[in-house]
């Protein structure tokens, strides 16, 4: 495994630094400070986005969402869903700041008149903000959005608790960025071996099969997505997901159909020790069904660490290193996502 070879872009340089990613984006939301235009009565609130620059709303909602009196969404489309009101917020994350979905919306929003915040690193979206004196939160330019999920996580996190909408809690946060540079560091590193390094193992065990991630939906939900996210745009691999209990209403029946792909396929359970019990218990039984299909891999991850933040991109950076080592084993460039950029061009040229 070549990793200077087939990481001209250097990914795994960005994986080790994530932590400091989150203590910069940490800093960005400090000094972000809401206007007035922000404050006032809010009940719901809308993160509006696709792709990389969306799940940083899904990992918010997954945080907040059990303890916050408000419902939270994650919006990928055009269009705003009707419901959105004058008591909502809708924050608008691109990382370029083009992405055409997230344009379309924010328009909407202004002909609306809605509460609108809009996070982007320049482009469109920071012109359209200054031009509509919409509050922008500007973030660094120059990663891939996938990666910047530091900057799309934190600076939110702050300004949602200086809004009183969530909570920001400064030991969860220390213990999260410590977690994480010692499992970066001494776990999952290119120069960790694989006798002591859970992703490369785990990367090893997902290889050449089609990768299917269960969860519960307390907390670990967004990592499931973000996992497979991860496999698909690093390792260019098909992978899918689903969420207990929910799976096992009718996609417990497919593990039986086509014959021949069923034994090349692995399956991931994501576990966290504040699953609803009879979710453990569901993840037990789905397993031994799942496990009855013979010549399926079966691999489990535990989240680690005290505090749901922590516990959470526990998950979330584990399953970045899999998929870094994923795309290795198949010996591509984990960076370039050359469709995507593809479709966008002939999507432009169709406008």
């Amino acid at each position: 495994m070549s990793i200077p070879n087939l990481d001209p872009s250097g990914m795994a340089k960005l994986l080790r630094n994530f932590p400091r990613q989150m203590e910069e984006g940490s800093r960005i939301g400090e000094t972000f400070h809401p206007p007035r235009s922000l404050e006032g009565s809010i009940e719901k609130i809308i993160f509006v986005g696709t792709g990389g620059s969306a799940i940083g709303g899904d990992v918010i909602r997954s945080l907040v969402s059990g303890e916050s009196s408000i419902p939270i969404w994650v919006w990928r489309h055009y269009a705003l869903p009707r419901f959105a009101d004058s008591k909502t917020l809708c924050i608008f994350s691109s990382y370029s700041g083009n992405t055409e979905e997230t344009i379309s919306a924010f328009h909407e929003a202004r002909k609306r008149r809605l509460k609108a915040l809009a996070i982007s690193s320049g482009g469109e979206l920071a012109r359209l903000s200054r031009e509509s004196s919409i509050p922008w939160i500007e973030i660094p330019q120059g990663f891939p959005p996938r990666y910047a999920l530091g900057y799309s996580v934190f600076p939110l996190l702050k300004l949602l608790s200086r809004l009183k909408l969530a909570r920001w809690e400064p030991k969860a946060f220390e213990e999260t960025v410590s977690l994480l540079e010692t499992l970066g560091r001494r776990k999952y590193a290119p120069e960790i071996p694989s006798r002591s390094n859970r992703a490369k193992r785990l990367a090893r065990a997902l290889w050449d099969r089609w990768v299917v991630i269960y969860a519960g939906t307390e907390l670990l939900d967004s990592a499931a997505l973000r996992f497979r996210n991860q496999i698909e745009e690093n390792a260019k691999a098909m992978a899918s997901h689903h969420l207990l209990p929910e799976m096992n209403h009718n996609e417990i029946l497919g593990w039986q159909f086509p014959a021949k792909l069923i034994p090349k396929c692995a399956c991931v359970f994501l576990r966290d020790r504040e699953d609803h019990p009879r979710i453990q218990l569901r993840m037990r039984i789905t397993k031994e069904v799942v496990r009855a299909r013979r010549g399926v891999r079966i691999e489990e991850i535990q989240s680690e660490g005290t505090s749901r933040l922590a516990r959470l991109f526990s998950v979330i950076y584990l399953g970045d290193w899999v998929s870094f080592y994923l795309a290795l084993l198949y010996h591509i460039d984990p960076t370039p996502v050359a469709v995507i950029e593809s479709l966008k061009k002939q999507l432009a040229r169709a406008r």
